[in-house]
C-alpha cells in the first residue's frame, strides 16, 4: 500500500537544468589565449607563403582601377625607393594571406569565447562563423567593385591640367589595401552586435540612443579607411557604414529578444523560484 501511494505522489522529474560554464583563472585564460593566438598566426603565416606564389598577378589585378582611371600609367607605378617593390610585394602577399586565414582566426577567436558560453549558446558557432566569413567577403567585394573605382578615377583625374598622376606603388598599394581590408572588417558590425546582443551584452535601445555618437565614430572610421580628405570617396565609405549601422540596430533587436526569452525559460526551470 506505501508503494502505491509513493507511486500516485510521484512528482516527474523536472528538466535537467543547462551545465554551468567552466571556470576558468587568469592564468588559465592567458594560456587559452597564447594557444588561440598561435593558431592564428601560424594560418597567417601559411597564407603569406601561399600569397609569395601569387603575388604577381595579384599586383597585376590590383593595378586595373589604376590603368583604366590613368591609360598612359601603361607602364607601371613608380619606385622612389630602393626596397619599395618588395615592400609592396610583402604588403600584398600578406593581404593575400590575410583573407585565406581569416577563417582560422575567427574560428580560433571563437574556441577562445566559448568556455564562457553555456552548451546551448556554443551551437551559434555554426552561424557566427559562417555569417562573419560572408560579411567580410561581402564588405571586401564592395570596396573593390564599387569604392575603389570610384575612388582612384576622381582622385587620379583630378584637375588634370594641374597634376600628372604618376602614384609609387607603395602609396598606390597601401591605399587600396586600406580600402579593401578595413571596410571587409566593418561588414561584420552587424553579425557581431547581433551576437553581443543574444549574450545579453548590448541592446537595441542603446545603439538607437546613441546614433549621433555613432555618426561621429563612423566618419572618423570613414577617415581612417580612406586616408584621402576628399569628400566623394569618404562618402561613399560612410554610406555603407551607415546602412551596416541600422542593420546592426535590427539584429540587435532580434538577439535580445532571444535573450531575454532563454532567460525567462532559465527562470521557469529554475527549482529556487
Amino acid at each position: 500500500m506505501a508503494e502505491a501511494d509513493e507511486t500516485a505522489t510521484h512528482i516527474p522529474d523536472e528538466p535537467e537544468p543547462e551545465k554551468e560554464v567552466a571556470q576558468m583563472s587568469l592564468l588559465d585564460h592567458l594560456n587559452e589565449l597564447r594557444i588561440r593566438g598561435t593558431w592564428a598566426l601560424g594560418a597567417l603565416f601559411v597564407g603569406t607563403l601561399i600569397g609569395f606564389a601569387f603575388s604577381e598577378p595579384l599586383l597585376e589585378y590590383l593595378m586595373q582601377p589604376y590603368l583604366a582611371s590613368v591609360p598612359q600609367a601603361a607602364a607601371g607605378l613608380q619606385t622612389l625607393r630602393p626596397t619599395e617593390g618588395i615592400e609592396t610585394f610583402f604588403k600584398v602577399s600578406l593581404l593575400f594571406g590575410t583573407v585565406l586565414a581569416m577563417p582560422v582566426v575567427v574560428y580560433q577567436f571563437w574556441l577562445f569565447i566559448s568556455p564562457g558560453l553555456t552548451s546551448k549558446e556554443k551551437r551559434y558557432v555554426y552561424i557566427f562563423v559562417p555569417s562573419v566569413l560572408a560579411l567580410f567577403l561581402l564588405g571586401i567585394s564592395f570596396a573593390w567593385f564599387v569604392l575603389v573605382p570610384a575612388a582612384i578615377n576622381f582622385l587620379a583625374n583630378f584637375m588634370q591640367d594641374v597634376f600628372r598622376t604618376e602614384w609609387t606603388g607603395q602609396d598606390y598599394i597601401s591605399f587600396v589595401v586600406r580600402m579593401v581590408f578595413w571596410l571587409g572588417i566593418s561588414f561584420e558590425m552587424p553579425i557581431v552586435m547581433y551576437f553581443m546582443a543574444r549574450l545579453g551584452i548590448i541592446t537595441a535601445v542603446v545603439l538607437k540612443d546613441n546614433w549621433r555618437y555613432a555618426i561621429v565614430g563612423i566618419a572618423i572610421l570613414a577617415a581612417v579607411i580612406t586616408p584621402s580628405i576628399d569628400p566623394v570617396t569618404m562618402l561613399l565609405t560612410m554610406a555603407p557604414l551607415l546602412v551596416l549601422y541600422v542593420m546592426s540596430i535590427l539584429l540587435a533587436r532580434v538577439g535580445q529578444r532571444q535573450f531575454e526569452r532563454s532567460m525567462a525559460l532559465d527562470s521557469d526551470l529554475d527549482p529556487a523560484e
